[in-house]
């Protein structure tokens, strides 16, 4: 497997643009993207938990029944949630999206992020779909992802190309994601196409077990989003054998898919809404997987345990007491504990208990933006790994007047 560039063009047979069109007030930010394939795809989607859903996700959802989509319309600024006429909005604009490309509006996944409860005009996509079609290009993916951030500091995009039966495939994403982010079964805003070969029903299948251990297992600060939506489009344009069961073929592209969702997890960890440093939780040795996971992810949610990562103290009590009230099972007197970064690493708990440290060690390894917390039990294989960030004055910030 080979990284490479073009994100979410990266694959054969994919189109993307982005561009302001007027409904966020700010004229310098992208608001509206558009990605197309040249073939219809096999689709694959989660969507979020929450029972406050954005109008969007139905109409997604309804589109997506037959396992097949050609085109993925966003817009930022506006959540399109909580409105009356929320999926008469979104049905719009998959309509805009027929109009002016031809692609049926039951093959069009529609997404939109930003500010929930606030009435959403279409016209401003009307008058700018020309606009966007035309600039449909394979080099737009940058303009897509742009297109789709909303308090994101940096644009998140990756792609990579690896073989599956002696054919080329790339497969690429784009996301969006910087607060609001605890997700269940889906995430953020992830928009993910290849042009592999697979049926409808094993691209969902590989969807859904990978997000187990990519986006179920970040959080930024516990706040699961009504918007949130993973989509995947496979057109099949690498030519290789069809993928329609378990085998060789379809575990390479889960480690290609994996790849891809990895990367976008580490990016949206890092870029947390006032964040400055990146944590990763890393579990060994636990009971099994399912608990290894409730641990990693207890962690990387502690309000306490991040602030002080903000602080670069090293109170690794606040890891055990994180993981005392998960839920899991495991015993927490073989518990060990240690913290790492460029700057080294340094062992602070053993057994459950606390072993004497350098404080100015721990100090100089905690500074660094990449921290990584390795929790390990001794009692099984279980392992898992979760992304979040710390929790810094900015967070509070940003959010005391997002909607203002």
């Amino acid at each position: 497997m080979e990284q490479i560039k073009g994100g979410v063009c990266a694959a054969k047979g994919f189109k993307a643009f982005g561009i302001h069109a007027g409904i966020r007030k700010n004229k310098t930010k992208k608001d509206l993207a558009l990605i197309v394939s040249e073939k219809r795809a096999a689709a694959a989607a989660t969507y979020t938990q929450n029972l406050v859903k954005g109008a969007p996700l139905y109409v997604t959802k309804e589109n997506l029944k037959d396992g097949y989509a050609s085109a993925i319309i966003c817009n930022s600024g506006n959540a399109n949630t909580c409105n009356a006429n929320g999926i008469e909005i979104a049905e719009g604009m998959c309509e805009l999206v027929e109009k002016h490309t031809g692609i049926s509006k039951n093959d069009v996944v529609v997404a939109s992020t930003g500010v929930i409860g606030q009435p959403l005009d279409i016209t401003p996509m009307k008058n700018a779909m020309p606009e966007l079609t035309k600039g449909l290009n394979p080099d737009g993916s940058n303009d897509a992802a742009e297109a789709i951030m909303t308090t994101d500091t940096v644009k998140k995009e990756i792609a990579f190309s690896f073989e599956i039966g002696g054919k080329l495939c790339k497969i690429g994403g784009i996301a969006k994601g910087s607060g609001m982010i605890h997700p269940n079964m889906a995430t953020m805003l992830v928009f993910v196409t290849t042009d592999v070969s697979i049926t409808p029903a094993m691209l969902q299948k590989a969807l859904r077990t990978d997000i187990l251990d990519s986006f179920n297992m970040i959080s930024i600060d516990g706040d699961t989003s009504t918007n949130d939506m993973v989509s995947v489009l496979a057109n099949g344009m690498a030519e290789n054998p069809l993928i329609d069961s378990d085998g060789e073929d379809f575990d390479a592209f889960c480690e290609a898919l994996s790849a891809v969702t990895t990367y976008l997890c580490r990016q949206i960890a890092k870029d947390g809404e006032g964040a400055t440093k990146l944590l990763e939780s890393r579990v060994h040795g636990a009971i099994d997987t399912e608990n290894a996971r409730i641990i990693a992810k207890s962690v990387i949610c502690s309000s306490l345990f991040k602030a002080a990562m903000f602080g670069a103290d090293a109170n690794w009590g606040r890891i055990l007491c994180a993981i005392g009230y998960s839920g899991a099972k495991c015993d927490i007197n073989r518990v060990d504990v240690s913290f790492s970064s460029i700057a080294g690493t340094i062992e602070v708990c053993k057994d459950g208990s606390g072993v004497d440290f350098d404080e100015d060690k721990a100090k100089k390894i905690l500074t660094e933006n990449e921290i990584i917390i390795d929790i390990t039990f001794n009692e099984g294989n279980g392992e898992a790994r979760s992304w979040g960030c710390d929790l810094t004055y900015d967070y509070v910030k940003i959010n005391g007047d997002y909607r203002t």
